[in-house]
C-alpha cells in the first residue's frame, strides 16, 4: 500500500504549502521530508497529496523565536546543612518524609500554600520525574516497595545508572502489566513496573499563560521573570508564596485502563488520585543534596499525592511528545533523574500538615 494518502484541504494543509507558488510544487513527486506533491496545475483539495510519515504531528513545536526565560535561572550554591542548621540559616529540605502524622523537627515560621496552585497566581513551568520515589509514605512509596530492580538494588545507584528512590507495593512479576515490554517512541530509558516521581515545578515569575511557559532546566521557567536584585528583597514567606512544587508518585504498567493524557498540565486530580495532600515547605532535590549538602533554592511550597498510583506507559509516551513539541528544548527531561535521599528529621520542617 502506498505511504501517500489522499486528504481534504485542511488548516494543517494551508499552513504546509503557504509561501509555495504553484510553479514550485508542480511536478515534484519525491516522497520525503514532508513534500507535498501536486498532481495538477489547478489542484482541488482531493488532488493534494500529503507524505503520512512527513512530520511527528504529535512532537510538532511552534514557530523558532526568542525565549525570553532562557539563562534565567539565578545560582545557589549548596550549604553545609549542619553549619547552616547551627546559625539559624537553613530552611526546610526536600524530599521528606509526607507519611500522614509526621512532623520534621526544624522550626520554620513559614507556611506552605495550601490551595491549588493556580488560585494563587502559579502556573506549571516544567515537568521532570525521578527514578523511584524521593518522598517517604509508609504504606505506599517505602522500602517495603519493590519494582524490576527488586528491593536489595533499590536507593543505591548501580554503574552507570541514576538513584533510585523509594518503590511502591504494587509490583508482581507474575502480572502481564508489570512486565510486558512495551515499545517508547519519546520518553527515554524508562521502565515498565518501575516507580517514578514526577514534579511539576510552579512559579508566580513563570512565562504563564505563554509559548514559553515551559522550560529545562525547570530553573529557567522558575525565574524567568525575577532577577538577583528583586529575589534578595524578598521574604522567605513571599517566596513560598511565589514557587511551589506538585509530585505524584506512579508505577508504570503496561496497560492501557490505566492512560490519562495531559500530564503536562500537572497533577492528576480524579477519584483517589491527589485526594490526600501533604502540603510543606521544602527546598529542590536532586542527587546533587544529601543530609551534608543542602539545597539554598528554599523555602518552596510541596504538595505531595500521598498515595501512589498506576498509569500507563503511553501516558508517559504522550507527555514525553508533549515535551518534544515545547518551544524550549526540554530533551533534558525526558529520562528519569537520580533520588536524593531521605531528609533527615532535623532539616526536614515542622510545618507540614494534610488538609
Amino acid at each position: 500500500m502506498s505511504s501517500k494518502l489522499i486528504a481534504p484541504l485542511s488548516v494543517a494543509t494551508v499552513v504546509s504549502v503557504v509561501g509555495m507558488t504553484i510553479a514550485a510544487i508542480v511536478g515534484v513527486t519525491r516522497n520525503n521530508g514532508g513534500t507535498v506533491v501536486m498532481e495538477s496545475n489547478n489542484p482541488s483539495p482531493q488532488n493534494i497529496i500529503i507524505n503520512a510519515a512527513a512530520t511527528d504531528m504529535a512532537t510538532r513545536g511552534p514557530p523558532k523565536a526568542t525565549n525570553p526565560c532562557d539563562g534565567a535561572k539565578i545560582q545557589l550554591d549548596n550549604v553545609q546543612c549542619a553549619a547552616a542548621a547551627i546559625n539559624g540559616q537553613l530552611n526546610g529540605q526536600s524530599g521528606a518524609n509526607v507519611t500522614k502524622g509526621y512532623v520534621g523537627d526544624l522550626d520554620v515560621d513559614v507556611e506552605p500554600i495550601d490551595v491549588p496552585y493556580y488560585q494563587r497566581g502559579l502556573c506549571p513551568v516544567n515537568v521532570h520525574w525521578h527514578e523511584g520515589a524521593e518522598h517517604l509514605s509508609v504504606g505506599e512509596y517505602d522500602e517495603m516497595g519493590t519494582g524490576p530492580t527488586g528491593k536489595a538494588e533499590a536507593h543505591r545507584a548501580l554503574a552507570g545508572e541514576v538513584r533510585e528512590g523509594f518503590q511502591c507495593r504494587y509490583y508482581d512479576e507474575s502480572e502481564d502489566m508489570f512486565t510486558k515490554p512495551y515499545e517508547w517512541k519519546h520518553c527515554v530509558g524508562m521502565k515498565v513496573g518501575q516507580t517514578y516521581e514526577v514534579h511539576w515545578p510552579h512559579s508566580a515569575a513563570g512565562a504563564c499563560g505563554t509559548t514559553n511557559q515551559y522550560q529545562t532546566p525547570f530553573y529557567d521557567g522558575v525565574f524567568c521573570n525575577l532577577d538577583m536584585e528583586t529575589l534578595v528583597t524578598l521574604t522567605p514567606q513571599q517566596i513560598a508564596s511565589a514557587v511551589g512544587v506538585q509530585a505524584q508518585i506512579f508505577t508504570i504498567v503496561n496497560d492501557e485502563s490505566y492512560y490519562y493524557p495531559n500530564l503536562m498540565r500537572g497533577m492528576i486530580v480524579d477519584g483517589e488520585k491527589g485526594s490526600d495532600i501533604a502540603y510543606y515547605t521544602g527546598s529542590t532535590t536532586g542527587t546533587s543534596r544529601d543530609n551534608e549538602k543542602c539545597s539554598s533554592y528554599a523555602p518552596i511550597t510541596w504538595q505531595v499525592d500521598r498515595k501512589c498510583h498506576k498509569i500507563s506507559a503511553s501516558s508517559f509516551d504522550q507527555l514525553c511528545a508533549d515535551m518534544k513539541s515545547q518551544r524550549d528544548d526540554m530533551s533534558d527531561d525526558l529520562y528519569a533523574h537520580g533520588s536524593r535521599v531521605l531528609v533527615a528529621d532535623e532539616y526536614a520542617a515542622d510545618n507540614g500538615f494534610r488538609l
